[in-house]
């Protein structure tokens, strides 16, 4: 096949499948995103982080299907506008043609791969650092005024009226127990500024005054400041506070590798780490998988001259039809029974396999199929 040719075609594949690969992922990623960030996320700057961490996992799992779409779209259409008999009438067999289509899908392996062993792991966990900050309140601008926010085991009860700035607040009025101190403590402030420092926030309150009282005493103590600094464990200039608890989704390969857990002593881990696994290791593979169907089903239901064009069209379907059954067999059968690994493994060699038969058959009609004029002599 000629070099531009080559180029040309893989070229208009890369760009449907990216077209489609952006296409299935926007809609699943703004839809996470507004499932599980109030409107204050965005004023607290947790838009950004909660996208990183979303993102990477989607583009993986949906690059085989945008692939495989692609392919097939790409096909479909060149069956319906003849190119592939004047692909033929240049004695370009079947496999010939597959060659660019097969590169570009094989690049879509790797990409997979580096998503989900490398890109992914290293983001995905700050969905759940977001996820953890909106549950605990830990961003002070996404604090409500009117409320009441409980923080440090329930030591600590927070209160104020408005917002006058992105970090100022008037009306603040906090009840909290001092173990320094060992004291019970009221501070009203008129004014409190948030001010975030690389360890977490500290709350800078102007005049107001604190009451308090030794534990067990019956005495109130009174005295009014000017300013008052209070630090307050929410989420500082340094990043997203850490969760207490680490997923296998967050492990690089290697890490990942060595955690396997002991399907005796941990079966609903072992379950876990299965699932993640299939996904990780399985689901990039699709996208050969999904371009070799692709092209098998088209080229089985179309002529090279463009009839049964509507036939090829309707075969697009069957890719996402694979990849979802595969998808979830991955995500809820490995879960309830890790041996059912070997049930996804086994779908993806079928299909596989089915593919390279189907496109044999109609190599195997190649000479056939081009015109007398380029037949060889008997």
């Amino acid at each position: 096949m000629p070099r531009l040719l080559y180029l040309y075609l893989a070229k208009r594949i890369a760009l449907s499948a990216l077209l489609i690969e952006t296409g299935l992922c926007l809609p699943v990623v703004m839809t996470t995103l507004f499932q599980h960030l109030p409107a204050a996320a965005i004023r607290g700057g947790l838009l950004t982080p909660a996208l990183l961490g979303t993102m990477p996992t989607v583009l993986y799992i949906a690059l085989p299907m945008a692939v495989g779409i692609a392919v097939a779209l790409e096909f479909a259409r060149m069956s319906a506008d003849g190119m592939i008999a004047v692909l033929y009438s240049v004695r370009l067999s079947v496999w010939s043609i597959c060659v660019p289509y097969i590169c570009v899908a094989a690049i879509a392996v790797g990409a997979g791969y580096w998503i989900s062993s490398v890109f992914a792991p290293a983001n995905v966990g700050k969905m759940h650092d977001v996820i953890h900050v909106i549950r605990n309140s830990l961003n002070h601008r996404m604090l409500q005024p009117g409320q009441f926010y409980t923080f440090d085991d329930g030591s600590r009860t927070l209160y104020f009226q408005r917002w006058r700035s992105a970090d100022v607040v008037s009306g603040m009025f906090i009840h909290q127990f001092s173990t320094e101190k060992n004291e019970e403590q009221i501070i009203t402030a008129a004014e409190t500024e948030f001010r975030r420092n690389e360890q977490g926030v500290v709350m800078i309150m102007s005049k107001g005054s604190i009451q308090s009282r030794s534990e067990g005493g019956a005495t109130m103590r009174t005295a009014n400041f000017d300013e008052y600094v209070i630090p307050i464990d929410m989420q500082g200039a340094g990043g997203l506070p850490k969760r207490g608890w680490r997923g296998l989704f967050e492990l690089s390969s290697g890490a990942f590798l060595h955690a396997l857990p002991n399907p005796a002593w941990d079966p609903r881990g072992y379950a876990e780490w299965m699932s993640e696994a299939t996904k990780r290791f399985a689901i990039p593979l699709l996208a050969l998988t999904h371009a070799l169907l692709a092209i098998g089903l088209v080229l089985s239901v179309a002529t090279p001259t463009g009839r049964g064009a509507a036939a090829a069209s309707a075969m697009v379907g069957a890719i996402p039809a694979v990849h979802v059954a595969i998808l979830v067999c991955a995500e809820t059968l490995v879960r309830q029974d890790p041996r059912l690994v070997w049930l996804i493994g086994l779908a993806i060699l079928a299909e596989f396999v089915a593919a390279i038969v189907l496109i044999q058959r109609q190599n195997a009609d190649f000479p056939a199929r081009r015109p007398l004029s380029l037949q060889p002599a008997r």
